[in-house]
């Protein structure tokens, strides 16, 4: 066993972030299909590890204490750069994705436990290889394993969530590239010039120039430390409660108040560049981390029926962007890129869906649109809709333990 401490973690996701980037420009087809360049070198690294255990019988220990601060800094970045003044203009387009969500949300579950009944399985294995893991996380995969070992004795459930909490986050990263460039090809904008003129945004063009000044930045993870303090103390005393929320939602509702209250005030004015610098640095970092760490081997554990109605979600998921999703947000490039984004956290999280649009933006041209949306469908309304989802399943007579 070699075990890396938090700095040598550290360098570990740099170097992976920087081979991801050597892999996208050097492959074609990965930077045809615009894989996020964390998930090509976290995937990569992650498959090298699974050959050394497999020859030597060597395994990588990784500190992941930066992990979850990484992931709350950057839904932190994405609360303090949303104006709700933009948020009313996409008020519509907001609530047709809340309701598309919905449909998937539905179908993973009909999904799971029809295929777990035909392949004789546990219908609750069925629900935790549904939406629970796939739309939810590892999370919220967590959360109703614990739930479902206490209450009806299903003791392999964490084991089980995780694992397809896991398997997740690597489609939703792989498939979401694919999707979106096959949706421009066929899009009203297929050269991917966007559908208005003003200029990109950093979360969309995170590679763009910025002007920062040392004052800026300090002032900047002043903010983004505030947030994280303020929605983890939130988040703590909300727990156990009937409003319990995860806490990466309430760092971002802290972050959306704060910004727009401070600028309403006209107190001081959040400087969105070297907010995004920040948030796209946290998000690169986190994804890395998660992805190069991926114990690929324990993933074999999972049986070979949980491994066929994992496959059979994720095609159903590119069908679902590719057939509803796009259509319904209107068959156009910003159609496209919330597709992409559909795919990340319909299958892995919201950082997955911002890097996959990230992808998308950064060789096509911005979409406002779906950086306006996405953060908040996938990171707050998504959470509720799970919950109630669930909730009304568990009802249903093939659970004689619930109904």
């Amino acid at each position: 066993m070699i075990q890396l401490d938090t700095y040598g973690t550290l360098v570990a996701a740099t170097l992976v972030l920087l081979l991801g980037r050597k892999c996208v420009q050097s492959v074609k087809f990965l930077k045809k299909y615009t894989i996020p360049e964390p998930v090509a070198g976290g995937l990569l690294v992650a498959l090298l590890l699974l050959l050394v255990n497999q020859m030597f019988g060597w395994e990588v220990g990784f500190d992941m204490s930066l992990k979850e601060p990484l992931m709350l800094a950057f839904f932190a970045t994405i609360g303090l750069n949303a104006n709700l003044a933009s948020l009313r203009k996409g008020g519509k387009s907001l609530f047709l994705l809340v309701f598309v969500v919905l449909g998937l949300l539905l179908l993973q579950n009909a999904i799971g436990i029809g295929m777990a009944k035909m392949l004789g399985l546990d219908p609750l294995m069925g629900l935790l290889a549904g939406s629970i893991t796939l739309s939810g996380g590892h999370g919220t995969g967590a959360a109703w394993s614990k739930l479902f070992i206490e209450r009806y004795g299903f003791e392999n459930a964490t084991e089980v969530a995780m694992a397809c909490a896991t398997f997740g986050l690597v489609l939703g990263g792989i498939i979401g590239g694919p999707v979106a460039r096959y949706l421009v090809s066929h899009s009203s904008s297929p050269n991917g010039n966007p559908e208005d003129t003003v200029d990109p945004s950093a979360f969309e063009k995170p590679s763009i120039g910025r002007m920062i000044t040392p004052l800026v930045m300090v002032e900047t993870i002043a903010l983004i430390a505030i947030c994280l303090m303020a929605g983890t103390y939130t988040s703590s005393m909300l727990q156990g409660s009937a409003f319990e929320i995860p806490t990466f939602v309430c760092v971002l509702f802290v972050g959306v108040i704060m910004s727009n209250v401070l600028a309403w005030l006209g107190f001081y004015r959040v400087f969105d560049r070297a907010v995004s610098v920040l948030g796209n640095v946290s998000l690169s970092l986190f994804l890395a981390m998660a992805l190069m760490s991926l114990k690929l081997w324990e993933m074999a554990s999972l049986a070979l029926p949980m491994m066929a109605i994992l496959i059979v979600q994720t095609l159903s998921m590119a069908c679902y962007a590719i057939f509803v999703t796009y259509r319904v947000m209107g068959k156009n490039y910003d159609a496209a890129v919330l597709a992409a984004g559909h795919c990340g956290f319909g299958l892995g999280a919201t950082p997955t869906a911002i890097a996959n649009m990230q992808a998308i933006t950064n060789q096509f041209g911005p979409s406002h649109l779906a950086f306006l949306v996405v953060p908040m469908v996938g990171a707050f309304f998504i959470d509720i809709a799970n919950a109630i989802v669930i909730k009304l399943y568990l009802m249903l007579p093939v659970f004689p333990a619930i109904s």
